[in-house]
């Protein structure tokens, strides 16, 4: 156990306790009395927590009305940490508007927050850098609007930019979630003109209007099936497994990595990763694997061999 945990683990001990005695303490932290002698001098002097020894009651306490004492300094483990540096820079990006204005107070909290606990947010921005990669610009208006009418359940007409064909469309949408992935915003929605849910990329709505018609209601679950079945930003049901062979090199970063939460992954005798995942639509898929090079091979399905193969072969071309 590292000091910084065990420090935090004398608190808990004390919770709702009158008195833990010396011994006690030991066995739970598995720790000699030089040491439990060492903590308690530095919670007391250097970290400033009350804590008295109670000779009626044979234990050590903390002091009367502190029992809600934070040690100064908050250690947050990986996921925590994350959270929070995502929320603030998130929030230090939006822009003066609806949305700007209406969560500055929340940003206002949070840095107080971060303050209280040692964390200026000045230095937690320059301790901790995020790299944002292939993010793509959104208007404010745009993600004010689609924002808006999503929360007021308003019925969206839209001008949709498709990368995949260069056409844009205009479709009436009834908005049900936003999500951020990757970087981007996107906005799950009821196409009425396909009559199906689908995904747009907030950035790729060229002209919009909130109409006065209330959204088509669709339960979660239909929409999770629509868009969270496949591999990637694409929905649909699954068309297919594809199977990953990854070389050994680069199975110690893919082994560790979530492609997808119905994944199946194995680690071969060679040290090489065999990697399954369920996608509906291999575009994406497709853009990611490319990226490997000769670091993975697409073993099934035939469909999806094929594609990567003439893709890479159409690569080589380009620089002959």
């Amino acid at each position: 156990m590292s000091e910084i945990v065990r420090l935090y683990s004398y608190k808990d001990l004390f919770a709702g306790r009158r008195a833990v005695g010396k011994a006690e303490i030991m066995a739970k932290l598995e720790i000699s009395e030089a040491t439990f002698k060492r903590d308690i001098a530095k919670l007391r002097d250097q970290l400033h927590m009350p804590i008295a020894f109670n000779r009626d009651l044979g234990g050590y306490t903390m002091a009367p009305g502190h029992d809600d004492t934070e040690l100064p300094g908050l250690w947050f483990n990986q996921e925590e940490l994350l959270s929070l540096v995502t929320i603030q820079q998130l929030l230090e990006q939006l822009e003066p508007g609806l949305l700007g204005a209406k969560l500055k107070p929340l940003h206002t909290r949070l840095v107080q927050l971060m303050e209280k606990h040692g964390l200026a947010s000045q230095d937690v921005a320059r301790r901790i850098r995020m790299l944002n990669v292939g993010k793509r610009t959104v208007t404010a208006h745009s993600f004010e609007v689609v924002a808006a009418a999503t929360m007021a359940r308003k019925r969206l007409r839209i001008s949709h930019f498709s990368r995949q064909n260069g056409k844009t469309t205009e479709r009436e949408v009834s908005p049900q979630r936003l999500v951020h992935y990757r970087d981007n915003w996107y906005l799950d929605a009821w196409c009425h003109l396909r009559d199906d849910v689908r995904s747009f990329s907030i950035d790729a709505i060229t002209q919009i209007k909130v109409l006065d018609t209330p959204v088509r209601e669709v339960p979660d679950a239909d929409i999770n099936a629509a868009v969270d079945a496949g591999y990637g930003i694409f929905g649909g049901a699954p068309k297919g497994w594809a199977t990953l062979k990854f070389t050994p090199e680069r199975a110690r970063w893919v082994a560790g990595e979530n492609w997808h939460p119905h994944q199946r992954g194995s680690t071969q005798a060679d040290g090489s990763y065999v990697l399954e995942i369920p996608y509906s639509d291999e575009r994406e898929l497709m853009g990611d694997l490319l990226r490997f090079g000769a670091d993975v091979e697409v073993m099934a399905p035939p469909d999806l061999r094929s594609r990567i193969k003439r893709a890479l072969h159409e690569a080589v071309g380009r620089y002959v």
